[in-house]
């Protein structure tokens, strides 16, 4: 990924180098030299380049929208490079954005958009008017804002002038409405990326600098995926003496990296990795906070210059997968370095959090979440994939209604009229949670207990407990606070939505960590025991004596007194929490699909019918490890699967007479052999040329079978 700073996108008003790129008036600049390395050592990709070639030169494109699909590690951003490369020398504006930095709602959006082309941010309809009438917008990572696909597809897209192409790339397959709108099915196209063929492999290792002699064995191992090629490279160049062998180990990745671990530079090189595996995006001055040293300069651009390193507007990132394994192998590697790493990112992360606000500041609480995502007693609660798509704002007046009716709803008709109650007493008290098209979707009130009056007590049957309970463990002192989570709830799901859960923690903890003379906090929820992990792990512990009813429903309490527990001993605790996993060895992550090009396909099917009745030979067949064969089974068991799928694919040949000669020779050669084909063709009464044609002829038709059932799902 290209840094954003030297991302970006053009007006029509600005010179593009071929790079789609802003052109510097003052000459070449790093960001040519850059963009020039990446582009030669691109390889293949060439059906894909000429459907997008072809697109660009058409008076009437074939398509509006192509969507680009394919798993972590395919190259669906480095071929985005190169449509934006291609669209740059075609004379098109480009505007290039990575959705993963763009927070999930349509202001923001608009505003990446704007930033992206030159100018001001504002409507849907100023966008479009300063729209370039033939450009070509790009966004990668579209399934970190999959919340805004309806609004792309009704609102914004079709105000952009009509030919724009627009490449929308991810993980995963588009939204049904793509090909099932009667508007949008016929300007819609999918391009499912799958791994290089073995040609443009061996020119990418050539590239690389790796010796033709280790071509055959590297792509015996990584069967032409990307990502694994890239890190064949790079482990070659650090070990130009030791043969490359990986056996059959099925995490192809995971054993690349561990490879390239034993050969960083120092022990802080190695801490930096774990360093970047563990915040979302790490900066330089997050990276020196993690090493414990004033300079981290050197050694932030070494990480950065790794192939599984990513760039974005907050810092590097390493790929999804490279992240999962830095994280495990350093858990199980070095649980105490681990500890100090987590506490010093903590420590970095609460410093920036207590001098930030509003957005920023709910941005580097999720941070802070994240450093803490293995903890047993959090994991369950929280969705990191649902961050930020739901927020907090306070509430308006006409919210108060759709609060009123959630209540009754959820907790009965005598909760709503307490909720009524301090909509009145404490309006400022309620945050409502909105989601990216801004419709309430839940609620949260946070009350302030230190002004509650005789009135407020008989009316909300939580108050007496709660103000017993304090008098009882620690009075309030003149000037202290203390705050009550009354109410909070989901629209949808009650109290076990984990996006609003992400909200109330969120909102919750700022409070808490940023009003000095706060001295209690309370919370009440409709099950304690489904609670009580979280707030356990927390340090908000069980308050069984402030319990109380409402409506004949028990609701259990929660709290915390911060002058037992300082926030700067409650931070620490989160360090001894980020910590704690679950007992046993670490997790390690889950070996990904293996997406074999068409040639490697046919040639794994090859193999596997010349395997079928050879004992335990099947259980090495990449076949294995494709989207054919996806049980989490033991590979003789899957081994065993892929025998009942060759099995099929040949009973397909007995529809007719015809393709019942060429089902003969496949079953006299492969499933029930002959010793020899010679004496194949003898059994079935056949000259031997034509015993071979049927052969290769039956041969052809079940690699045509498997392959429709493989790229089914893509």
């Amino acid at each position: 990924m290209v840094p954003r700073a030297l991302r970006g996108s053009s007006g029509p008003e600005q010179r593009m180098n071929d790079g789609g790129q802003p052109r510097s008036e003052r000459g070449p600049r790093l960001v040519d030299r850059l963009l020039a390395a990446r582009r030669a050592r691109f390889v293949g990709r060439n059906g894909e380049l000429d459907l997008f070639a072809r697109a660009l030169a058409a008076a009437e494109p074939p398509f509006a929208v192509l969507h680009v699909v394919g798993p972590g590690g395919i190259g669906k951003t480095t071929l985005l490079r190169e449509f934006a490369t291609v669209a740059a020398r075609a004379g098109r504006s480009v505007v290039h954005i990575d959705a993963r930095h763009v927070e999930p709602l349509s202001d923001h959006l608009l505003a990446a958009l704007a930033q992206a082309l030159g100018v001001e941010a504002g409507t849907v309809a100023a966008l479009a008017a300063h729209w370039p009438s033939d450009s070509v917008l790009i966004v990668d990572t579209i399934e970190a804002i999959a919340v805004l696909d309806r609004w792309l597809r009704e609102t914004l897209l079709p105000q952009l002038p009509a030919r724009t192409l627009v490449v929308l790339a991810g993980r995963g397959a588009p939204a049904p409405a793509w090909s099932t709108d009667i508007e949008w099915a016929p300007l819609t196209r999918v391009l499912a990326l799958r791994n290089l063929p073995p040609d443009d492999s061996q020119s990418y290792l050539a590239l690389r600098g790796v010796d033709a002699a280790r071509h055959a064995q590297a792509l015996a191992v990584t069967h032409g995926h990307p990502l694994a090629l890239s890190l064949v490279a790079d482990a070659c160049a650090r070990s130009h003496d030791a043969a490359f062998d990986l056996g059959h180990e099925p995490d192809i990745v995971r054993t690349l990296l561990q490879k390239l671990f034993d050969k960083v530079p120092s022990a802080q090189h190695r801490l930096a990795l774990d360093a970047c595996a563990t915040i979302p995006a790490m900066s330089e001055p997050a990276l020196a906070a993690a090493l414990g040293c004033d300079d981290a300069h050197a050694i932030f651009e070494w990480v950065a210059s790794l192939s599984f390193i990513e760039h974005g507007p907050r810092g590097l990132f390493p790929h999804d997968l490279a992240r999962e394994v830095l994280y495990a192998d350093s858990r199980w590697r070095n649980p105490e370095l681990r500890r100090t790493l987590n506490a010093r990112l903590l420590a970095h992360l609460y410093e920036r959090f207590q001098r930030a606000h509003g957005v920023e500041q709910q941005r580097i609480w999720f941070d802070l979440i994240y450093v803490q995502r293995y903890n047993p007693g959090l994991s369950s609660f929280y969705s990191w994939s649902e961050v930020n798509t739901v927020h907090a704002q306070p509430i308006e007046p006409c919210d108060e209604a759709s609060i009123l009716e959630m209540t009754a709803r959820h907790e009965g008709a005598a909760s709503a009229a307490i909720a009524s109650h301090w909509l009145r007493r404490q309006p400022t008290s309620f945050l409502g949670f909105r989601d990216v098209a801004g419709s309430l979707v839940g609620y949260m009130a946070n009350l302030r207990l230190d002004a509650v009056s005789a009135e407020d007590c008989e009316v909300d049957p939580a108050l007496k407990p709660a103000l017993a309970y304090m008098q009882a463990h620690g009075p309030l002192r003149a000037g202290e606070q203390a705050i009550y989570l009354r109410h909070h709830m989901a629209c949808e799901g009650y109290q076990t939505s984990r996006a609003t859960m992400n909200v109330v923690a969120s909102n919750s903890s700022a409070y808490w960590t940023s009003h000095p003379t706060l001295a209690w906090n309370f919370a009440a929820v409709a099950d304690a025991d489904h609670f009580a992990p979280m707030f356990t792990s927390i340090h908000v512990w069980r308050a069984a004596q402030a319990d109380f009813e409402v409506g004949g429903r028990r609701y259990g309490v929660f709290a915390h007194d911060w002058r037992a527990e300082s926030i700067a001993q409650w931070l620490q605790a989160k360090v001894e929490r980020a910590s704690q996993y679950d007992a046993g060895a670490p997790a390690v992550p889950a070996a990904p699909l293996l997406v074999l090009s068409q040639t490697d396909f046919a040639e794994a099917v090859r193999q596997a019918l010349r395997d079928y009745a050879r004992g335990d030979a099947l259980d090495k067949n990449p076949l294995l490890r494709t989207r054919l064969l996806q049980a989490d089974a033991a590979a003789p068991a899957r081994a065993e699967a892929l025998r009942a799928l060759l099995r099929e694919a040949v009973r397909s040949l007995e529809g007719t007479p015809k393709d019942r000669k060429l089902h003969d020779a496949i079953h006299h050669t492969y499933l029930q052999p002959a010793a020899t084909q010679e004496q194949a063709a003898e059994l079935l009464d056949l000259p031997f040329n034509t015993y071979r044609y049927r052969l290769a002829r039956g041969t052809e038709h079940i690699i045509e079978w498997l392959w429709r059932h493989e790229i089914a799902g893509s």
